[in-house]
Formats: C-alpha cells, structure tokens, sequence
C-alpha cells in the first residue's frame, strides 16, 4: 500500500469521525435543549399550608411531579390566604392567575349546584364506591362537563374517606337540639341542618377554631381525628360526636386551568393526571393510618367526650336528605343528570357490598 493511499485513507477516516460526532453533538445538544424547558406553575389552595392530611397533600402531588418530570414542571405551593383565600381558589384558576388548585367542589354551589355531588353527599357513596363512579362509571366524565364551561379540568386528587359529624358545644340528644344551631357545614349537608331549624354557616378552614372559640358558631364539621386534633377544636368544644352522616367520602379536587394544562407537551399531561390519581389514593391510605391514634388522644388525654347520634335522630336525618335531593334535583337539570348517574352506580354499588363488604365486617368483627 503506497503512502499515498494511506493518508488518503487516514483523511477519509478523520472525516467520518469528525461528522459523526458533529452528528452525535448536535443530537444530543437538542435532545439537552427539549429536556431543559421547564414550567413554573402555582397551586392555590383552601388549606392552611401544610396542614396534616389535606394541606400536605399538594406538597406530595407537586414533589411527585417534578420527579417524574425530572425537573420539567415546577409547582409551588400557596396556602389559604397566601396568594387568594381558600374559597376563592376556584376563581383564580378559571381566571389563569394560577395554574393549578386544590379545594373541595362543593364550595362551588352557588356556580355550579351539581358539583356538591362530586366531594360528599349525606347518606350517599363511600370512598371506595365514590372512586369507582369517578373513574368507571362515568361520574369523570360529567364533572369535566361541568366545569368545562370555566375553562377548568377536575381530577380527584384525595378522599378523607367518612368524616366524622363534628364538634359541639353541647349535647345534641334529638332533632330539636338542632334548632337555632349555628353550624360550620357546607354542601347538601348544609342544607340539610337548614331544614331541620339549623343555620349552616360557610367558613374556610383556618377560620374554624377562631370561630367555634370566640362563639360566632356553635358546632363545626370538619374532616376526623386526624385533622381535628392538629386544628385543636378540644380547646373549644367538648363534644364529638358520630355517626358520620353528612360525607361519608369527601372527594378532594385537584383543578387545573384548560388552557395552561394543555401548552403542556402530552407526557407531562399524563404526569399531572398520574400524580393527581397517586394522590387521590395516598390521602385516604393516611388518614386510614392516623386517624384512630388520634382519636385515642382526644380522648385519653385531652379528655373529649365521644359520643354517638342517637338512632332517631339519623333516621330524621336521612329522611330530610331525601326531601332535600328531590328538591335540589327538581329545579337543576344539571343536578339531575349528575344524580340520575350517582345514584344508580350508589345502587348497584351497595346490591353488590351487602354481600361482601358489609358482609364481611359484621364476620370479621363478631
């Protein structure tokens, strides 16, 4: 082989070289550019700021995100009060001054009267069952179509699963113990007490303990032991009292604004949605955990007087309920179709537990 053919031949391979790694540069220096845009969101909420259960909850759903984004979508955290109160969430987002919340539907009412159905109904679905119409039984898709007009999307992002009735300043022994009551306590369960005398009263959860303290409320609902002990209602009332009644699963929203979620690319899309669903299950596993060490507490050390709805008293409860949701149904079209879909799943759901959930409790605890 002459010597020039083997420089011609070292030329040609340093030019391959050179190209490929050219190549190489360029497609990694995209690849470096794509992966290196991030999104700064904000998350308003109605919650005190890492309050225990509920408030830490966002804290968990924006670290997951940007985990699985790999830094891609940042989000952070503004508690009640910080940025817009707690029951001005919903608007900021429809608005676009955040991004992102995370409330509780049924504090939307007065716009939507058919969003109650997607946090907590009296009477109505467990947390199990609940999750179940959500997200195989259509409830999704009608919560979407509600909001839709807001320029929101919903996702269920949490469940206390079934509250507790609440906190009282007395003993409430009959219906007419109700009368004249002032009452923290939205949604259809508001309504309820309203019928029965009583005086629902809207109040965002950092105003609660001020206010069953100083006296402007007699009695609050608020979630369980869990959240109950760390808002320290036993420095204000003596009385808890169950059976829950009035959420037997209280749905937490996570909403986001449409047209922020979709400038997102499709993967980070499926994060949001991923992360809200994790959450949505991580909640109700915590609350599972903690809540009857707390109880123990409040009651073993901070001497709270457990105490039970007397039977009747539920069945009047009940029975109101009844009034109150043929009522509501009958002047919202909205309403109804959203009822017509809960209660039909509820039906079938509840055909199907008699036989194995409720079953089984009543074998396992015998």
């Amino acid at each position: 082989m002459t010597k020039q053919l083997i420089s011609l031949l070292c030329f040609v391979m340093c030019c391959s070289i050179f190209i490929t790694g050219c190549s190489k540069e360029k497609t990694e220096s995209g690849q470096s550019q794509k992966a290196q845009k991030t999104y700064q969101w904000k998350m308003v909420t109605s919650w005190p700021k890492n309050f225990p259960g509920i408030g830490v909850a966002p804290e968990r759903f924006a670290k997951n995100v940007e985990a699985m984004s790999n830094g891609r979508l940042k989000i952070k955290i503004f508690g009640a009060g910080e940025l817009v109160a707690g029951l001005e969430v919903f608007d900021a987002v429809s608005s676009g001054s955040a991004e992102m919340g995370h409330s509780a539907a049924y504090y939307w009412k007065g716009k939507i009267p058919a969003a109650q159905f997607f946090t907590g109904i009296p009477f109505g679905m467990n947390a199990q069952e609940t999750n179940g119409w959500l997200h195989y039984g259509g409830g999704m898709k009608l919560w979407e179509e509600l909001y839709e007009p807001f320029n929101l999307i919903p996702m269920a992002a949490g469940n206390t699963g079934v509250q507790l009735a609440g906190w009282f300043k007395k003993e409430i022994n009959s219906v007419d113990d109700l009368k004249g009551l002032k009452m923290r306590i939205p949604g259809l369960g508001g309504e309820v007490l309203k019928e029965l005398g009583g005086i629902p009263v809207a109040l965002a959860g950092g105003d609660l303990f001020a206010s069953l303290q100083s006296g402007a409320i007699d009695a609050t609902e608020w979630v369980g032991p869990y959240n109950d002990l760390a808002f320290g209602f036993y420095q204000a009332a003596d009385y808890y009292y169950y059976s829950g009644w009035h959420e037997p699963s209280a749905v937490l929203e996570l909403i986001v604004n449409k047209k922020a979620f979709e400038s997102l690319p499709k993967d980070l899309q499926m994060i949001v949605k991923v992360a809200a669903r994790a959450s949505n299950q991580d909640m109700l596993d915590e609350y599972t955990a903690r809540n009857n060490d707390a109880l123990k507490q409040l009651v073993e050390q901070h001497n709270v007087k457990l105490k039970k709805f007397d039977d009747e008293l539920i069945r009047t409860l009940k029975k109101t309920m009844q009034a109150v949701i043929e009522k509501e149904v009958a002047k919202d079209p909205q309403m109804k179709k959203v009822w017509d879909s809960y209660s039909d799943f509820q039906k079938k759901a509840v055909e199907y537990h008699r036989i194995s959930e409720m079953e089984y409790y009543l074998n396992r605890d015998k």
